[in-house]
């Protein structure tokens, strides 16, 4: 029998139609466009302007476009695995209702939570899956409405995040392509330097809570800088190493778009020139649990049979790693 690996075989992605810039942000808070390109190298983000729509909208339709373009047949998702930090609601499981609407009725589905690792992580679980032959077709989604938990008076943090999701179909692989190998890792230390202090059984949501807007995103911006530009560029590192690659084996960088110094700063640490590193952060800002998907999405076209992509990501918690992919098909 030949051994199994986990592979992309499809891609989709979503995001809004709403843009809200840097020049828009000018009039909210106390920035401007030069200062925040300069230091995070985003443009504009999108933004899910409907009230009555959470993230699971969001996954529905990156899992849709999807299973259009690949022309999948929902009834043969075996499984969903729902990466956000952003959940419709607590309890009841995004993942669960995104599955049901996506037509997905014979697969399990639940939630995973690694802030914004939470694909990586996606991926690595979803792949195992499909390695222990039990599993043929498992959907990953990676998906946030950051625009619910910002506080746009914050001038630190409303000007970071966008709303954005993207999806994943891994399948069993005969080729020995698809995922290679992974270097996954998490520190508590990082729990208290970007969280969303309330809403959880520790402080549970009240008057207070609101008023404080404790259920809104913090971070103190300069440590969680830090410990990415670090892990990200060491995980990095580490899996080339591992792998013996060398800089020139490597066709793609997929980094986590939450800020283009850490970006260059992890491209540097593997002195990767800068066409090899896919970016689209200027677009969309940092989609926590959608960015890595989405980039897939952006520069599928460009994605060939037998590239070697090393994914990285670095999240709150503290949650890091990284990921060595082979690409397993052309875009047709």
């Amino acid at each position: 029998m030949n051994t199994i690996t986990a592979a992309i075989t499809a891609v989709g992605g979503y995001v809004p139609d709403f843009v809200l810039s840097n020049k828009v942000l000018e009039t909210m808070v106390d920035t401007n466009d030069e200062w925040i390109t300069t230091r995070t190298g985003i443009k504009e983000r999108r933004i899910l302007k409907d009230a009555d729509k959470g993230t699971s909208y969001l996954a529905i339709k990156a899992a849709q476009d999807l299973i259009a373009k690949a022309n999948i047949d929902p009834l043969e998702i075996d499984m969903v695995i729902m990466a956000t930090a952003t959940p419709d609601m607590l309890v009841a499981s995004t993942g669960v209702f995104v599955a049901t609407e996506i037509g997905a009725v014979n697969a399990f589905a639940y939630d995973l939570q690694a802030a914004c690792s939470s694909f990586l992580y996606g991926m690595s679980t979803a792949a195992a899956y499909v390695q222990s032959g039990r599993y043929k077709k498992v959907l990953l989604i990676g998906a946030d409405k950051m625009s619910s938990i910002v506080d746009y008076t914050d001038r630190a943090t409303c000007i970071i995040f966008g709303d954005g999701a993207g999806a994943v179909l891994f399948e069993p692989n005969y080729e020995g392509l698809g995922l290679q190998d992974e270097y996954l890792r998490s520190d508590g230390v990082g729990r208290d330097f970007l969280k969303i202090p309330a809403g959880g059984s520790l402080i549970p949501a009240s008057e207070d809570t609101v008023k404080n807007r404790q259920h809104n995103i913090m971070q103190d911006g300069k440590t969680v800088f830090k410990y990415a530009v670090t892990n990200m560029a060491d995980a990095s590192e580490l899996i080339l190493q591992r792998n013996n690659l060398t800089n020139q084996d490597v066709d793609w960088l997929v980094p986590h778009q939450a800020n283009k110094r850490i970006i260059d700063a992890t491209a540097g640490r593997l002195e990767l020139e800068e066409s090899k590193v896919l970016v689209n952060i200027e677009r969309y800002g940092n989609t926590t649990s959608g960015t890595l998907p989405l980039v897939l999405y952006d520069f599928e076209k460009q994605l060939k049979k037998g590239d070697n992509i090393i994914l990285a990501a670095f999240g709150g918690g503290f949650t890091w790693g990284s990921i060595y992919l082979k690409w397993a098909y052309d875009k047709k």
